[in-house]
């Protein structure tokens, strides 16, 4: 049985129908703790939760415990949930009783409702058995065009509160797509704003950025290679939530990478709209971008001409040299190292002129 996404689990529990066991599953773990919570919350009643509700993990299970758990009636209830934490760590003999537990789907309502939670990573995925026989979730994290959707839903449903699409698209730019974090931005967004809606005004007075001083911002200034704008946006970068110079350092070198692989392509004819970087970004094992995809796209497709493969070989080593340093014990700070970096990225001169390449003036300077 192929893998459910978030959405559907969230109609079946509106809907009061449960299944006898979920597996959830997937990267994102805020979604997945979110889904838990609500599943939680519509299976159980409150004023028995002290009765109908264990939470165990799995790798201290014994294979009698969990007998016990999913054999144990509700008390003073229509079910009771058993929740599995880390279950793939379930040992052979509690793993054959809950094989036999998923064997035996109940016929009508359903009393007992296991839940199976896994880590993230490919090793945290339940095996064929389970997704067979489970409801099973795969919690996947939310591309960058669900996350406005996300945060408005999230402003809502969970604060009680409201958020203008602006704000909601500065703030995304700001924070990124990490949802913890999104979480934790508009929960004192929401109190800022005191029941008023949240507009770009108070993202700018929370999270203490404006737009056009987003880290996309910045990597634009790069790419088109205006070092004086870029040097102006840069002590804003760093003031913003979960930004350092490491972050801004892989934001550039996966930018960099990009370009490169984009000149690569326009030196073989490929028109600069016809770029597939979304197919070079899947490739790239979940690289760091600092902003939603498509915008990362479409930057990468306009300014690839304002490069040449010599400048971007220095760039790339220039890069490196900052990661380096970065690491090492150093004299200089994060905002002075970045600073020397960007003058060595955005050295002035064409990207196809005669004489040194613009790169390997700015490596050298």
């Amino acid at each position: 049985m192929a893998a459910a996404d978030d959405r559907a689990l969230t109609k079946a529990l509106r809907s009061g129908s449960f299944a006898h066991a979920y597996a959830l599953f997937g990267d994102d773990d805020f979604l997945k703790e979110q889904a838990l919570r609500e599943l939680i919350a519509a299976a159980v009643d409150p004023a028995t939760r002290d009765f109908n509700l264990d939470v165990r993990s799995g790798a201290e299970l014994s294979a009698e415990t969990l007998g016990s758990l999913v054999g144990t009636p509700p008390m003073m209830a229509e079910r009771r949930v058993v929740v599995v934490r880390d279950a793939g760590a379930l040992k052979k003999d509690a793993r054959a009783v809950l094989d036999a537990h998923l064997a035996r789907a109940p016929k009508g309502a359903v009393d007992i409702v296991l839940v199976l939670v896994y880590p993230s990573g490919e090793k945290g995925k339940p095996d064929k058995s389970v997704l067979d026989r489970a409801f099973a979730v795969d919690f996947a994290p939310l591309d960058a065009k669900r996350v406005p959707r996300w945060i408005a839903h999230h402003a809502s449903a969970v604060l009680g509160a409201t958020i203008t699409p602006e704000a909601a698209d500065l703030l995304q730019r700001a924070v990124g797509n990490d949802l913890a974090a999104l979480a934790a931005e508009l929960d004192k967004l929401a109190s800022y704003a005191s029941g008023a809606p949240i507009d770009e005004s108070a993202v700018a007075a929370v999270v203490g950025v404006r737009r056009g001083e987003t880290l996309g911002d910045f990597l634009d200034t790069v790419a088109g290679r205006d070092a004086r704008a870029a040097l102006a946006l840069l002590p804003h970068i760093l003031e913003q939530p979960k930004t350092t110079a490491v972050s801004v350092v892989m934001a550039l070198t996966t930018q960099m990478l990009a370009l490169s692989w984009g000149r690569g392509m326009r030196d073989r004819g490929v028109p600069a709209a016809r770029l597939d970087f979304f197919g070079f970004l899947k490739g790239g094992g979940g690289a760091y971008t600092g902003r939603p995809w498509g915008d990362a796209a479409k930057a990468w497709a306009r300014y690839v001409d304002e490069w040449d493969a010599p400048a971007l070989d220095a760039a790339l080593e220039s890069l490196l040299a900052a990661d380096i340093a970065l690491k090492e014990t150093r004299v200089s700070s994060d905002e002075q190292l970045l600073s020397t970096l960007v003058l060595a990225l955005c050295a002035s001169g064409a990207a196809s002129g005669t004489g040194t390449p613009p790169g390997r003036r700015g490596a050298a300077a």
